[in-house]
């Protein structure tokens, strides 16, 4: 009866270990599940007895088909779990592998269309393979041409601003030209950026880079400028020690090359020491070891306001004792005449005074980075400016070649014997005077006189410093 068979589990249950008891249980089903196999044991020994109990046949028939019901479903769940795709229909297989192949074909009909937009992007193309790519297509003036065109341009001036240093920075200028820095000055921008902030110890490097492109395309030198006065405006905001140190200590630079002008910087030093913390008096002491020397030659009394206003700070502000030494420290390199930090490291004054450009921007007025530039964008007239730009190169190349030069002084000792003939024709002495109708020496002189009257705080300065000119009777009227 169920009552033994009860009685019988539950003794072997007892005389069974810890571990067993677990087996066991794990082995035997579900209580509703043995209910029913109790049930249909049960059943079954009595239909072979034909015997009857209180159920009946309709009952007994009912649960039967509810265990058969169950059992099913058991073996179908199984089924799907457990099965290989080998043992699935053939019609589900066959409809999967089509839909396989259309994704494969239409992934290969995407890369057969436009390769160069889902490569470029990412992965490595080598530069021989590249150039082959781009002879390939017939159609100079296609998108895939264009963006290889890009590509092949941004890595090329991220490869050379970054290997540049003293020594070889007159040829990676010469490399650098030879690219379209026109159409990549945004690319040029944020490379040279990126070097100095990455790299601070080569600022001076960096600035001198900068100074050369400038004095050919003005252009790139003011966008290089809005950008690093934003940086550091950003960096101010944010109380961003490091952002501040790098971009102050570019644009030092930057005015000792002439590229920035000086109210620039008594600007950003006035700013910072307005409200003096900890971090922004050693931003300022950094940036003026690296412009003091250049401030004291072109605007004295502002570096010597500077320095009253550290004296202030030291003797009355509450400040850490390492900033109060920082304080004192540049006080003696002032004292030495700024030694270790001249103007312009050798090696590094590569651009003619008449040549520089420097801009005039304040530190308060809104500028637009022109973050479109660092990104791709088709260009319709794109040969045109292609060649356009070759005719620019080739103007600018030519003005530093020692050929043409050569050429020159050929053409000088020429004339030279021609003159001497003449001479000996008529038996006098003729002068012939050159008139320069360019008047490039007017447009340079008017830039001497604005750079004078805007570096000097009051009208004393400006009047000294005009005074002190020297300059031809002819051009008292420009003055």
């Amino acid at each position: 009866s169920s009552y033994e068979r009860k009685e019988d589990y539950s003794s072997r249950r007892r005389s069974l270990s810890p571990d067993d008891r677990d087996i066991e249980r794990d082995r035997s089903p579900s209580p509703r599940k043995r209910r029913y196999s109790d049930d249909s044991r049960y059943d079954q020994e009595y239909s072979r007895r034909e015997y009857y109990d209180d159920r009946t046949s309709e009952g007994r028939g009912r649960e039967r088909h509810h265990e058969k019901w169950e059992e099913r479903e058991s073996d179908r769940r199984r089924q799907r779990r457990y099965s290989s795709p080998d043992r699935r229909s053939p019609e589900r297989s066959t409809v999967q592998s089509s839909l396989a192949h259309d994704e494969t074909t239409s992934k290969k009909k995407k890369e057969e269309v436009d390769p160069i937009l889902t490569r470029t992007g990412g992965a490595y193309i080598p530069p021989a393979k590249l150039r082959m790519m781009q002879e390939q297509i017939t159609d100079k003036n296609s998108l895939a041409y264009q963006r290889m065109s890009w590509e092949a341009l941004k890595k090329s001036i991220n490869g050379l601003v970054n290997k540049v240093n003293v020594s070889n920075i007159e040829n990676i200028i010469h490399e650098l030209l030879q690219e379209n820095i026109v159409r990549g000055r945004g690319l040029l921008s944020r490379s040279i950026l990126q070097a100095q902030s990455a790299s601070p110890i080569f600022t001076h490097v960096y600035a001198a880079l900068v100074a050369i492109i400038n004095s050919k395309f003005p252009n790139i030198g003011e966008l290089i400028l809005k950008r690093l006065i934003l940086n550091f405006r950003k960096g101010y905001r944010r109380n961003d020690k490091q952002l501040c140190l790098t971009s102050s200590k570019f644009v030092a630079h930057l005015m000792n090359q002439n590229v920035a002008h000086e109210v620039l910087c008594l600007e950003m030093l006035t700013l910072l020491l307005e409200r003096p913390t900890d971090d922004s008096i050693e931003v300022a002491i950094g940036f003026i070891k690296e412009s003091g020397l250049k401030l004291t030659e072109v605007s004295p009394r502002g570096i010597n306001a500077i320095f009253d206003r550290l004296r202030h700070i030291l003797h009355e502000s509450k400040i850490d004792m390492r900033v109060q030494y920082m304080i004192e420290v540049m006080f003696a390199v002032r004292k030495d005449g700024f030694k270790d930090h001249p103007i312009i490291p050798e090696g590094l004054d590569l651009v003619e005074e008449e040549d520089q450009f420097t801009h005039m921007l304040p530190l308060e007025d809104d500028y637009n980075p022109e973050d479109v530039l660092n990104v791709f964008k088709m260009d319709p007239n794109f040969m045109e400016n292609e060649e356009k730009y070759k005719m620019l190169k080739k103007e600018i190349l030519d003005e530093g070649d020692s050929e043409s030069e050569a050429d020159q002084e050929a053409g000088s000792s020429e004339e030279d014997e021609e003159d001497d003939e003449e001479e000996d024709e008529d038996g006098k002495c003729q002068k012939v005077t050159v008139h320069d109708k360019t008047e490039i020496n007017l447009v340079s002189f008017r830039r001497t006189i604005y750079l004078a009257i805007q570096s000097s705080l009051d009208f004393e300065e400006c009047a000294h410093k005009l005074l002190k000119m020297d300059f031809p009777e002819s051009q008292t009227v420009s003055l």
